[in-house]
């Protein structure tokens, strides 16, 4: 899981790092279903307390937000109420990472769920203004490319981790790169209407 790669990563440069937890995936697990319609408002709310009371630290790594339970309240219900809570929430973050379709982390959705659910992420963070970098890659690939997206929005974290300032990583195919910002402005394209 990148987020606890991430964690681990920060934590060994002595970098405070708090890490929040998934209350959907605790919440399926509990209950052995997916929510109802009428318990996703709670949820995102659920998530955004538990990040606001997470105690002040230089990193603040949030396995997931309520954007995507308002991407699956669209999905699922055809409902876009919970959009703007989502964006509002969002918007508080520096840096917005989203993993490429080549890891398969979606649990259990096909190739087709995999390819709504990551056009709807888009598309609602573009509709929201907010920047975002996309990873690929799998183990300590990914997390090298995570690494070096979040060295390219804040220079300052690489410095504190031993990270020489990377201007472009080009190393091969578009699939290898690991650029998010290559890839994002290759398909920011095709998600406008």
């Amino acid at each position: 899981m990148l987020a606890a790669a991430l964690d681990a990563h920060f934590s060994a440069y002595d970098m405070p790092v708090q890490h929040v937890s998934d209350c959907w995936r605790e919440w399926c697990e509990i209950h052995q279903r997916p929510p109802h319609h009428d318990e996703l408002r709670l949820l995102a709310q659920a998530q955004i307390m538990r990040i606001g009371a997470t105690p002040d630290a230089p990193v603040l790594i949030a396995d997931t937000t309520p954007l995507m339970t308002a991407v699956y309240s669209q999905l699922r219900f055809n409902d876009h109420s919970l959009d703007s809570l989502a964006l509002d929430h969002q918007a508080m973050f520096d840096i917005t990472l989203l993993t490429g379709l080549d890891v398969d982390g979606q649990q259990g959705d096909g190739a087709n769920e995999r390819d709504t659910v990551d056009q709807t992420v888009r598309r609602l963070l573009n509709q929201g203004h907010l920047p975002f970098q996309v990873v690929y890659g799998s183990g300590k690939q990914r997390l090298e490319n995570a690494l070096f997206c979040i060295g390219q929005r804040a220079p300052e974290w690489a410095k504190k981790w031993g990270r020489r300032e990377q201007t472009a990583r080009w190393r091969g195919p578009c699939e290898t790169c690991g650029d998010g910002a290559c890839e994002h402005l290759l398909f920011t394209a095709l998600l406008k209407p």
